[in-house]
């Protein structure tokens, strides 16, 4: 069975079609795009061939057999490997929210997930939750009352999934917001649970959540001192 990813493209803006293109011919829905700016300093932007530009990031998911086809197309058909073209990685995904969340985001590919990640021991997982703009209070109430910690929020566009919108009665195609929590893998599962039961697709916010190993971590020995 094929491991579930989360891929990320980030690019210039002014190769944004460019990729859009590249995917659809490879029958891959971006999920989400968001904007952003990159921060290297000029030494390092030149060493890699980027100028310091507004960019493009790109979510996608993708199973691992089928990344191999899509790598495979980057590096001949958009030259990934080109200084300056952008950049492209894959993270396994090692839990997702429900079965429903589980179809939309494969696309009703009939992909079935395995029980967990191959990457089992790790200590940390990163919760990803999508949901519609403005329930971000909502959401991380109900993670901190399942012991999460603080969370991140990236503002994003969804790129529209039209024919499951009738089918979930969820729309991509408007403003959203992405949270990112640390936990601890001991807690993704509640924490999860309660996302779900509180702002999940039964709701207004309409929550997605899904969960990305996290292998190594700095900064998060003080926080869980201060829990014991």
């Amino acid at each position: 069975m094929s491991e579930l990813n989360l891929m990320v493209t980030i690019s210039d803006r002014n190769q944004i079609r460019r990729f859009l293109a590249f995917y659809k011919e490879y029958s891959v829905n971006i999920i989400l795009i968001s904007m952003g700016r990159g921060t290297a300093e000029d030494d390092v932007l030149h060493s890699f061939g980027f100028e310091a530009s507004e960019k493009a990031v790109l979510f996608a998911m993708v199973t691992t057999k089928e990344w191999k086809t899509i790598r495979s197309g980057l590096e001949k058909q958009v030259k990934i490997d080109i200084p300056g073209t952008g950049i492209v990685f894959i993270v396994p995904v090692s839990s997702v929210g429900g079965k429903k969340q589980l179809q939309f985001i494969t696309e009703g590919r009939n992909f079935e997930k395995e029980e967990e990640s191959t990457l089992k021991d790790t200590k940390h997982e990163l919760l990803v939750v999508i949901a519609n703009q403005g329930y971000t209070e909502l959401i991380m109430d109900a993670a901190r009352g399942a012991k999460a910690g603080g969370g991140t929020v990236i503002h994003a566009k969804g790129t529209g999934m039209k024919k499951y919108e009738h089918f979930l009665g969820v729309s991509l195609a408007s403003e959203k917001e992405m949270i990112f929590i640390v936990a601890k893998s001991e807690d993704k599962s509640s924490i999860m649970r309660a996302v779900m039961d509180q702002a999940g697709l039964g709701s207004k916010a309409k929550a997605i959540v899904f969960s990305l190993p996290v292998t190594e971590t700095a900064g998060l020995r003080l926080m869980e001192q201060e829990d014991e």
